[in-house]
Order: C-alpha cells, then structure tokens, then sequence
C-alpha cells in the first residue's frame, strides 16, 4: 500500500484529499497542526474503516515537521506528499504588516520547503515518489489587495517547476495544483489579515478584489474535485506540470496570458466601476 502524507488536513482541501487517496487504496497520514480539530477527518475514517492516521504536524515548525516525518518513515518510504497547508489574506501591501506577510511565506512556502526536505533524499535514491504542492490561480495572476498571499503562492509555483527539473533524472514527480475559489473556511480562517476600510485611498481595489472573490463563491467547486486532480496529477502516465482546478481559475489563467503586463498594471487606473468591469470581462 503507498503512502501519503498530506498537511493542513483538518478541513477543506486537505480533509478531502485525505479522504480520496484512502478511498483509492492509500495509507494516508494526515497532519495537522492542531489535533483538536480531527474530530471530522476520524469520524469518517472510522464509519468507512480508511487507512488513515492523523499526526501532529505544523509546517512552521521544524521540530514538528521533523517528527512527524520521522514517525512516518518508520511504517515505510513515502511515495506522495501534499503540500496543502496554508494561510490567506486580503489588504493592500501599505497595510499589511511586516510580521503578516513573514506569517504567509512561513506557512505557505517556507512550510512546503521544509516537509520536501524531509522526503526528497529517500525518493531521489529510490528513484520513486510524487510532491504535490497546492498553490493557487493568485500563484500565476499577481493579484493586488493579495499581494502577500499571492506572493506567496507565486513563490512555491516556482519552487515546484524549479523542483520538477532538477528531480527528473531521478524519477521523482513533481506538480504544481492552482485551485481558484473553493468552498473552503481560507476566507474565514484569515480574517484577522483581512482589512477592509471605506475611508481608505486603496478602498475601489479592496472593494473590487472582494467582488472578484464573491462571484467566483456562486460558480465555485467543493474541496474533492481538487482532490481528484490530485489523484489525476500523480497518476497519470501523460506528465503534467499544472493543474488549474475550477472555472475561475482556468479562465482567468488563460485569459491573464493574453494580456500583456502592462495592459493588466493598467486596470488600476481611477477607473469607474463600468470602465473596470468592461476591462475585466474582455
């Protein structure tokens, strides 16, 4: 039975994808930072009898990750990690405090740097093994009022095609998953890092980034279909680097690479409202 560890497993993403790769014949240790939370994941792996393990494991701790991997590695070699733990955000660069934005590298790629670290040496010698890094449609359309999550994201798409190539020799996978809005608690969970002013000069784009998310809330996609892109991802024999999941970010990917950079930086001129939802339809 292969082995996977996925982080951030508590709710969304992560729970589902745990939940998937049981269901398709994996042994899944499902980490989380905060064990008081399982209560949903156990429920279910106790009513339909998966081969799931939930294990303490915060990716901003190197202990933690240490741990968690070396507890692991004792039941058998690791032949899929998850890199799904992460926190969001929403608030203009001038607004977002140093430490905040520290907060999102750490978790959302400094924690992914660490849990690869942990099972790259055995999968390159090996010569098997898949990482999955959960980015964002944000990790390829810089998004403003974002900037720190977005930042962020665009990073750990990097490391993931960086990644890809120096572990290809080796046999080991690598691929890239960009949800656009999913009916996850992200929004919810960060909304300390959410600001929103009316008296700000930056209120149009804090108010318009918040349409932009409304609308991809009526047309958005639950947690499993990004857990079966996933299992689509690791196993298909046709290689793929990225996988958009979801209307949203397929559409906006696409239409992102016809414009030109400078055409998108333009959007935030002092636009009316008309102007700027012309501009972003076409």
């Amino acid at each position: 039975m292969n082995i996977a560890v996925v982080t951030g497993t508590s709710t969304g993403i992560g729970l589902a994808t745990s939940l998937h790769l049981a269901r398709n014949g994996y042994r899944v240790f499902a980490g989380m930072r905060n064990l008081a939370k399982a209560d949903q994941l156990q429920t279910v792996t106790s009513t339909e009898n998966l081969a799931i393990e939930v294990i303490q494991l915060d990716v901003c701790d190197p202990d933690s990750v240490d741990r968690a991997f070396a507890g692991v590695q004792q039941t058998g070699p690791i032949d899929l990690l998850v890199n799904n733990a992460g926190i969001g955000g929403a608030a203009p660069l001038e607004l977002t405090p140093e430490a905040e934005h520290r907060q999102m590298f750490e978790t959302n790629y400094f924690g992914a740097v660490r849990c690869i670290q942990a099972v790259l040496p055995a999968m390159r010698e090996r010569a098997a093994g898949c990482i999955v890094n959960i980015t964002s449609a944000v990790g390829l359309l810089a998004t403003p009022n974002q900037i720190a999550y977005s930042a962020s994201k665009w990073a750990l798409e990097c490391l993931g095609e960086a990644l890809a190539h120096e572990v290809f020799r080796f046999g080991v996978r690598v691929v890239n998953v960009e949800p656009g809005v999913i009916m996850t608690n992200i929004f919810e969970n960060s909304a300390e890092q959410t600001r929103y002013d009316k008296t700000s000069p930056y209120q149009p784009i804090m108010r318009r980034n918040g349409k932009v998310f409304a609308a991809g809330f009526k047309r958005a996609v639950a947690p499993d279909l990004v857990a079966e892109t996933i299992l689509e991802a690791v196993t298909t024999q046709d290689y793929q680097l990225r996988w958009p999941v979801g209307p949203d970010a397929q559409g906006m990917m696409s239409a992102r690479g016809r414009l030109s950079s400078e055409e998108w930086i333009s959007m935030g001129a002092d636009l009316s409202d008309d102007e700027y939802n012309s501009r972003f339809r076409e």
